[in-house]
């Protein structure tokens, strides 16, 4: 697919960070407060995901706003260069309060990773995502959260449970354990690793950036999908 294809759209970013919301329902089966919204700005209308910070259950192992971390995922997968994650940003003047407001992906909802997995064209930018999420130590890639798009590409979406600074990685992306990462994903994150900034620094701790660049490193020298060996703390509940 040519870069430009997987370029973020400046118009839904301008609206996500201008646009009027309007709420219009929430979201079934999250487990945070998580609502449909319309945004509408310079007679340019768009649906979106909002994920405001007083929806959030508490977490023992992450701290409040967990809004940032799906903004930042975006920021990663453009850094990266891969186009995984829709257009997403921080608003603090949300309906009901700060939070995330995300890109609404039209897409085929009955797909997940596991029917994904059964096409082969689709394998590459699989492995993509795995390879994101091995960056960013994605600790829930639900197969729910690959997404199949009427677009023809696959988005990663969820990505709020990421950048712990210690190793947390629970994914339903094992198929891949033991291949090569492909060498030009390993060229995106010696790339990565290697640029004094992330655009992350506004987003996550100190000690959070630096791990993501320790893990990049370690994917660099070691460019090899990982298996899940015998923990059972590798799988996300639901898988889907």
């Amino acid at each position: 697919m040519p870069a430009d294809e997987r370029a973020p759209r400046t118009d839904a970013l301008t609206v996500l960070a201008h646009g009027e919301v309007e709420v219009r329902g929430r979201m079934p089966w999250s487990s945070n407060a998580t609502f449909l919204v319309e945004l509408c700005h310079d007679g340019m209308t768009m649906p979106a995901v909002y994920k405001p910070i007083r929806g959030e259950r508490p977490l023992w192992d992450f701290p409040a706003g967990l809004h940032r971390r799906e903004v930042a995922a975006f920021r990663l997968s453009e850094a990266l260069g891969w186009g995984l994650v829709p257009e997403t940003v921080v608003r603090e003047d949300g309906p009901l309060g700060p939070g995330s407001l995300q890109r609404f992906v039209a897409a085929d909802f009955s797909q997940h990773y596991f029917t994904l997995l059964e096409r082969p064209e689709l394998h590459g930018v699989l492995r993509t995502v795995c390879a994101f999420d091995l960056v960013a130590n994605n600790a829930d890639r639900k197969g729910g959260h690959c997404l199949l798009g009427e677009d023809g590409r696959v988005w990663a979406i969820d990505n709020g449970l990421c950048f712990l600074a210690e190793p947390s990685l629970r994914t339903v992306i094992w198929d891949f354990a033991g291949e090569p990462v492909p060498e030009p994903l390993v060229a995106d994150v010696a790339r990565l690793g290697a640029a004094p900034q992330t655009g992350l620094e506004d987003l996550l701790d100190p000690d959070e950036v630096d791990a993501l660049r320790r893990r990049a490193a370690a994917v660099v020298a070691r460019p090899t999908f990982p298996g899940p060996g015998r923990s059972r703390y590798a799988y996300p509940w639901p898988l889907v």
